[in-house]
């Protein structure tokens, strides 16, 4: 029995369905051109194979896979600012599904067709919660989980000279549903800034003081990450997330400086001096705050200038069943 096939049309003709393929070869063998005009039809579609499906063609442990799924695909999207403006940004997008035991994988294109969709949406934590319904609904399993990365804009002034520039942020919207159908959102935040080590300073003015000798107290770029899980329903604009870093901190890395700026920031530098424990607990009090946040979890690293090593610390809020201050991955607070 010929298996059919699709075959190839002139702009004259209107398409058939199928020849046998043996009418579609060449007399020395297979054709070896590449046909633009050939058109797949729906009946031709179902009779492709799908591996994916089969569960004679597991290999290895024929057991469940937790996560499989794509990332780094990229798209722009849209997000709205605090003012309502509206930013399209390059967004690198993550998409995974569990895998049930007995099959052999899942059709990776549907969490990009899925997460098409949508992607004319302004992206909220709400629309987030629904694309991974929906991609778990399109293609199974048990878990889902979705994580857009995205580098986000906020115009800072400088500290006395007026100057404007902008600061970029790296941020990550996710999303996770589980087998009850419960979805949490969380976003994760970086926030770079200086932290001027408080027993360096003391150490700085006592050689001055007892010796009249000049000292520098040493001071380091050092990044915090912020995960936060916002209550259902309530809104946490990126910039509300800024400031929250910013007032808890102070001290943010600056964009546009003059020498009055950079006095400036050498002040303010004096004037917040803190240690690695300090910058989790000065964030940890300023996130508490917000009502609108659920959970958080909370990791700095201060780049040491005095060692070859990096002072690091995390905090969570605490939360029963929440973030468990179990972030181990500080090469990624490099900055």
């Amino acid at each position: 029995m010929h298996q059919k096939t699709g075959r190839s049309m002139n702009t004259n003709e209107k398409p058939h369905l199928y020849l046998h393929r043996s009418d579609n070869l060449p007399e020395s063998g297979l054709r070896t051109d590449y046909d633009p005009t050939f058109i797949a039809d729906d009946v031709y579609r179902e009779e492709l194979p799908d591996l994916q499906n089969s569960s004679d063609a597991v290999q290895g442990s024929n057991v469940a896979i937790q996560k499989v799924g794509i990332s780094g695909f990229r798209l722009p999207m849209n997000y709205a600012t605090s003012a309502g403006n509206m930013l399209n940004l390059e967004t690198c997008v993550t998409g995974s599904v569990s895998l049930k035991a007995g099959i052999k994988g899942i059709n990776m294109s549907r969490i990009m067709r899925t997460f098409y969709t949508f992607k004319d949406e302004p992206v909220t934590l709400a629309l987030l919660g629904d694309i991974v319904k929906a991609y778990r609904g399109d293609i199974g399993g048990m878990y889902a989980e979705i994580n857009l990365r995205f580098s986000y804009p906020i115009l800072q002034t400088s500290l006395r000279s007026g100057l404007e520039g902008y600061q970029y942020y790296r941020v990550n919207y996710q999303a996770r549903i589980n087998p009850a159908g419960r979805v949490q959102t969380i976003i994760a935040f970086d926030f770079v800034y200086s932290s001027a080590c408080p027993c360096s300073a003391e150490l700085a003015e006592h050689a001055r003081d007892t010796r009249g000798v000049y000292a520098i107290p040493h001071s380091q770029r050092s990044k915090a990450r912020v995960f936060v899980e916002v209550h259902e329903g309530e809104i946490l604009p990126i910039e509300d997330l800024q400031l929250h870093c910013l007032n808890a901190l102070k001290t943010e890395t600056q964009v546009m400086v003059k020498r009055e700026d950079e006095q400036a920031f050498a002040e303010l530098n004096g004037a917040s001096i803190k240690f690695v424990e300090d910058a989790a607990r000065l964030l940890h009090e300023q996130l508490s705050r917000d009502p609108r946040i659920r959970d958080f979890e909370i990791a700095c690293a201060h780049l040491e200038s005095l060692h070859s090593h990096n002072a690091v610390s995390v905090i969570a809020k605490g939360v029963p069943g929440g973030f468990r201050a179990d972030f181990n991955d500080f090469d990624q607070l490099i900055c």
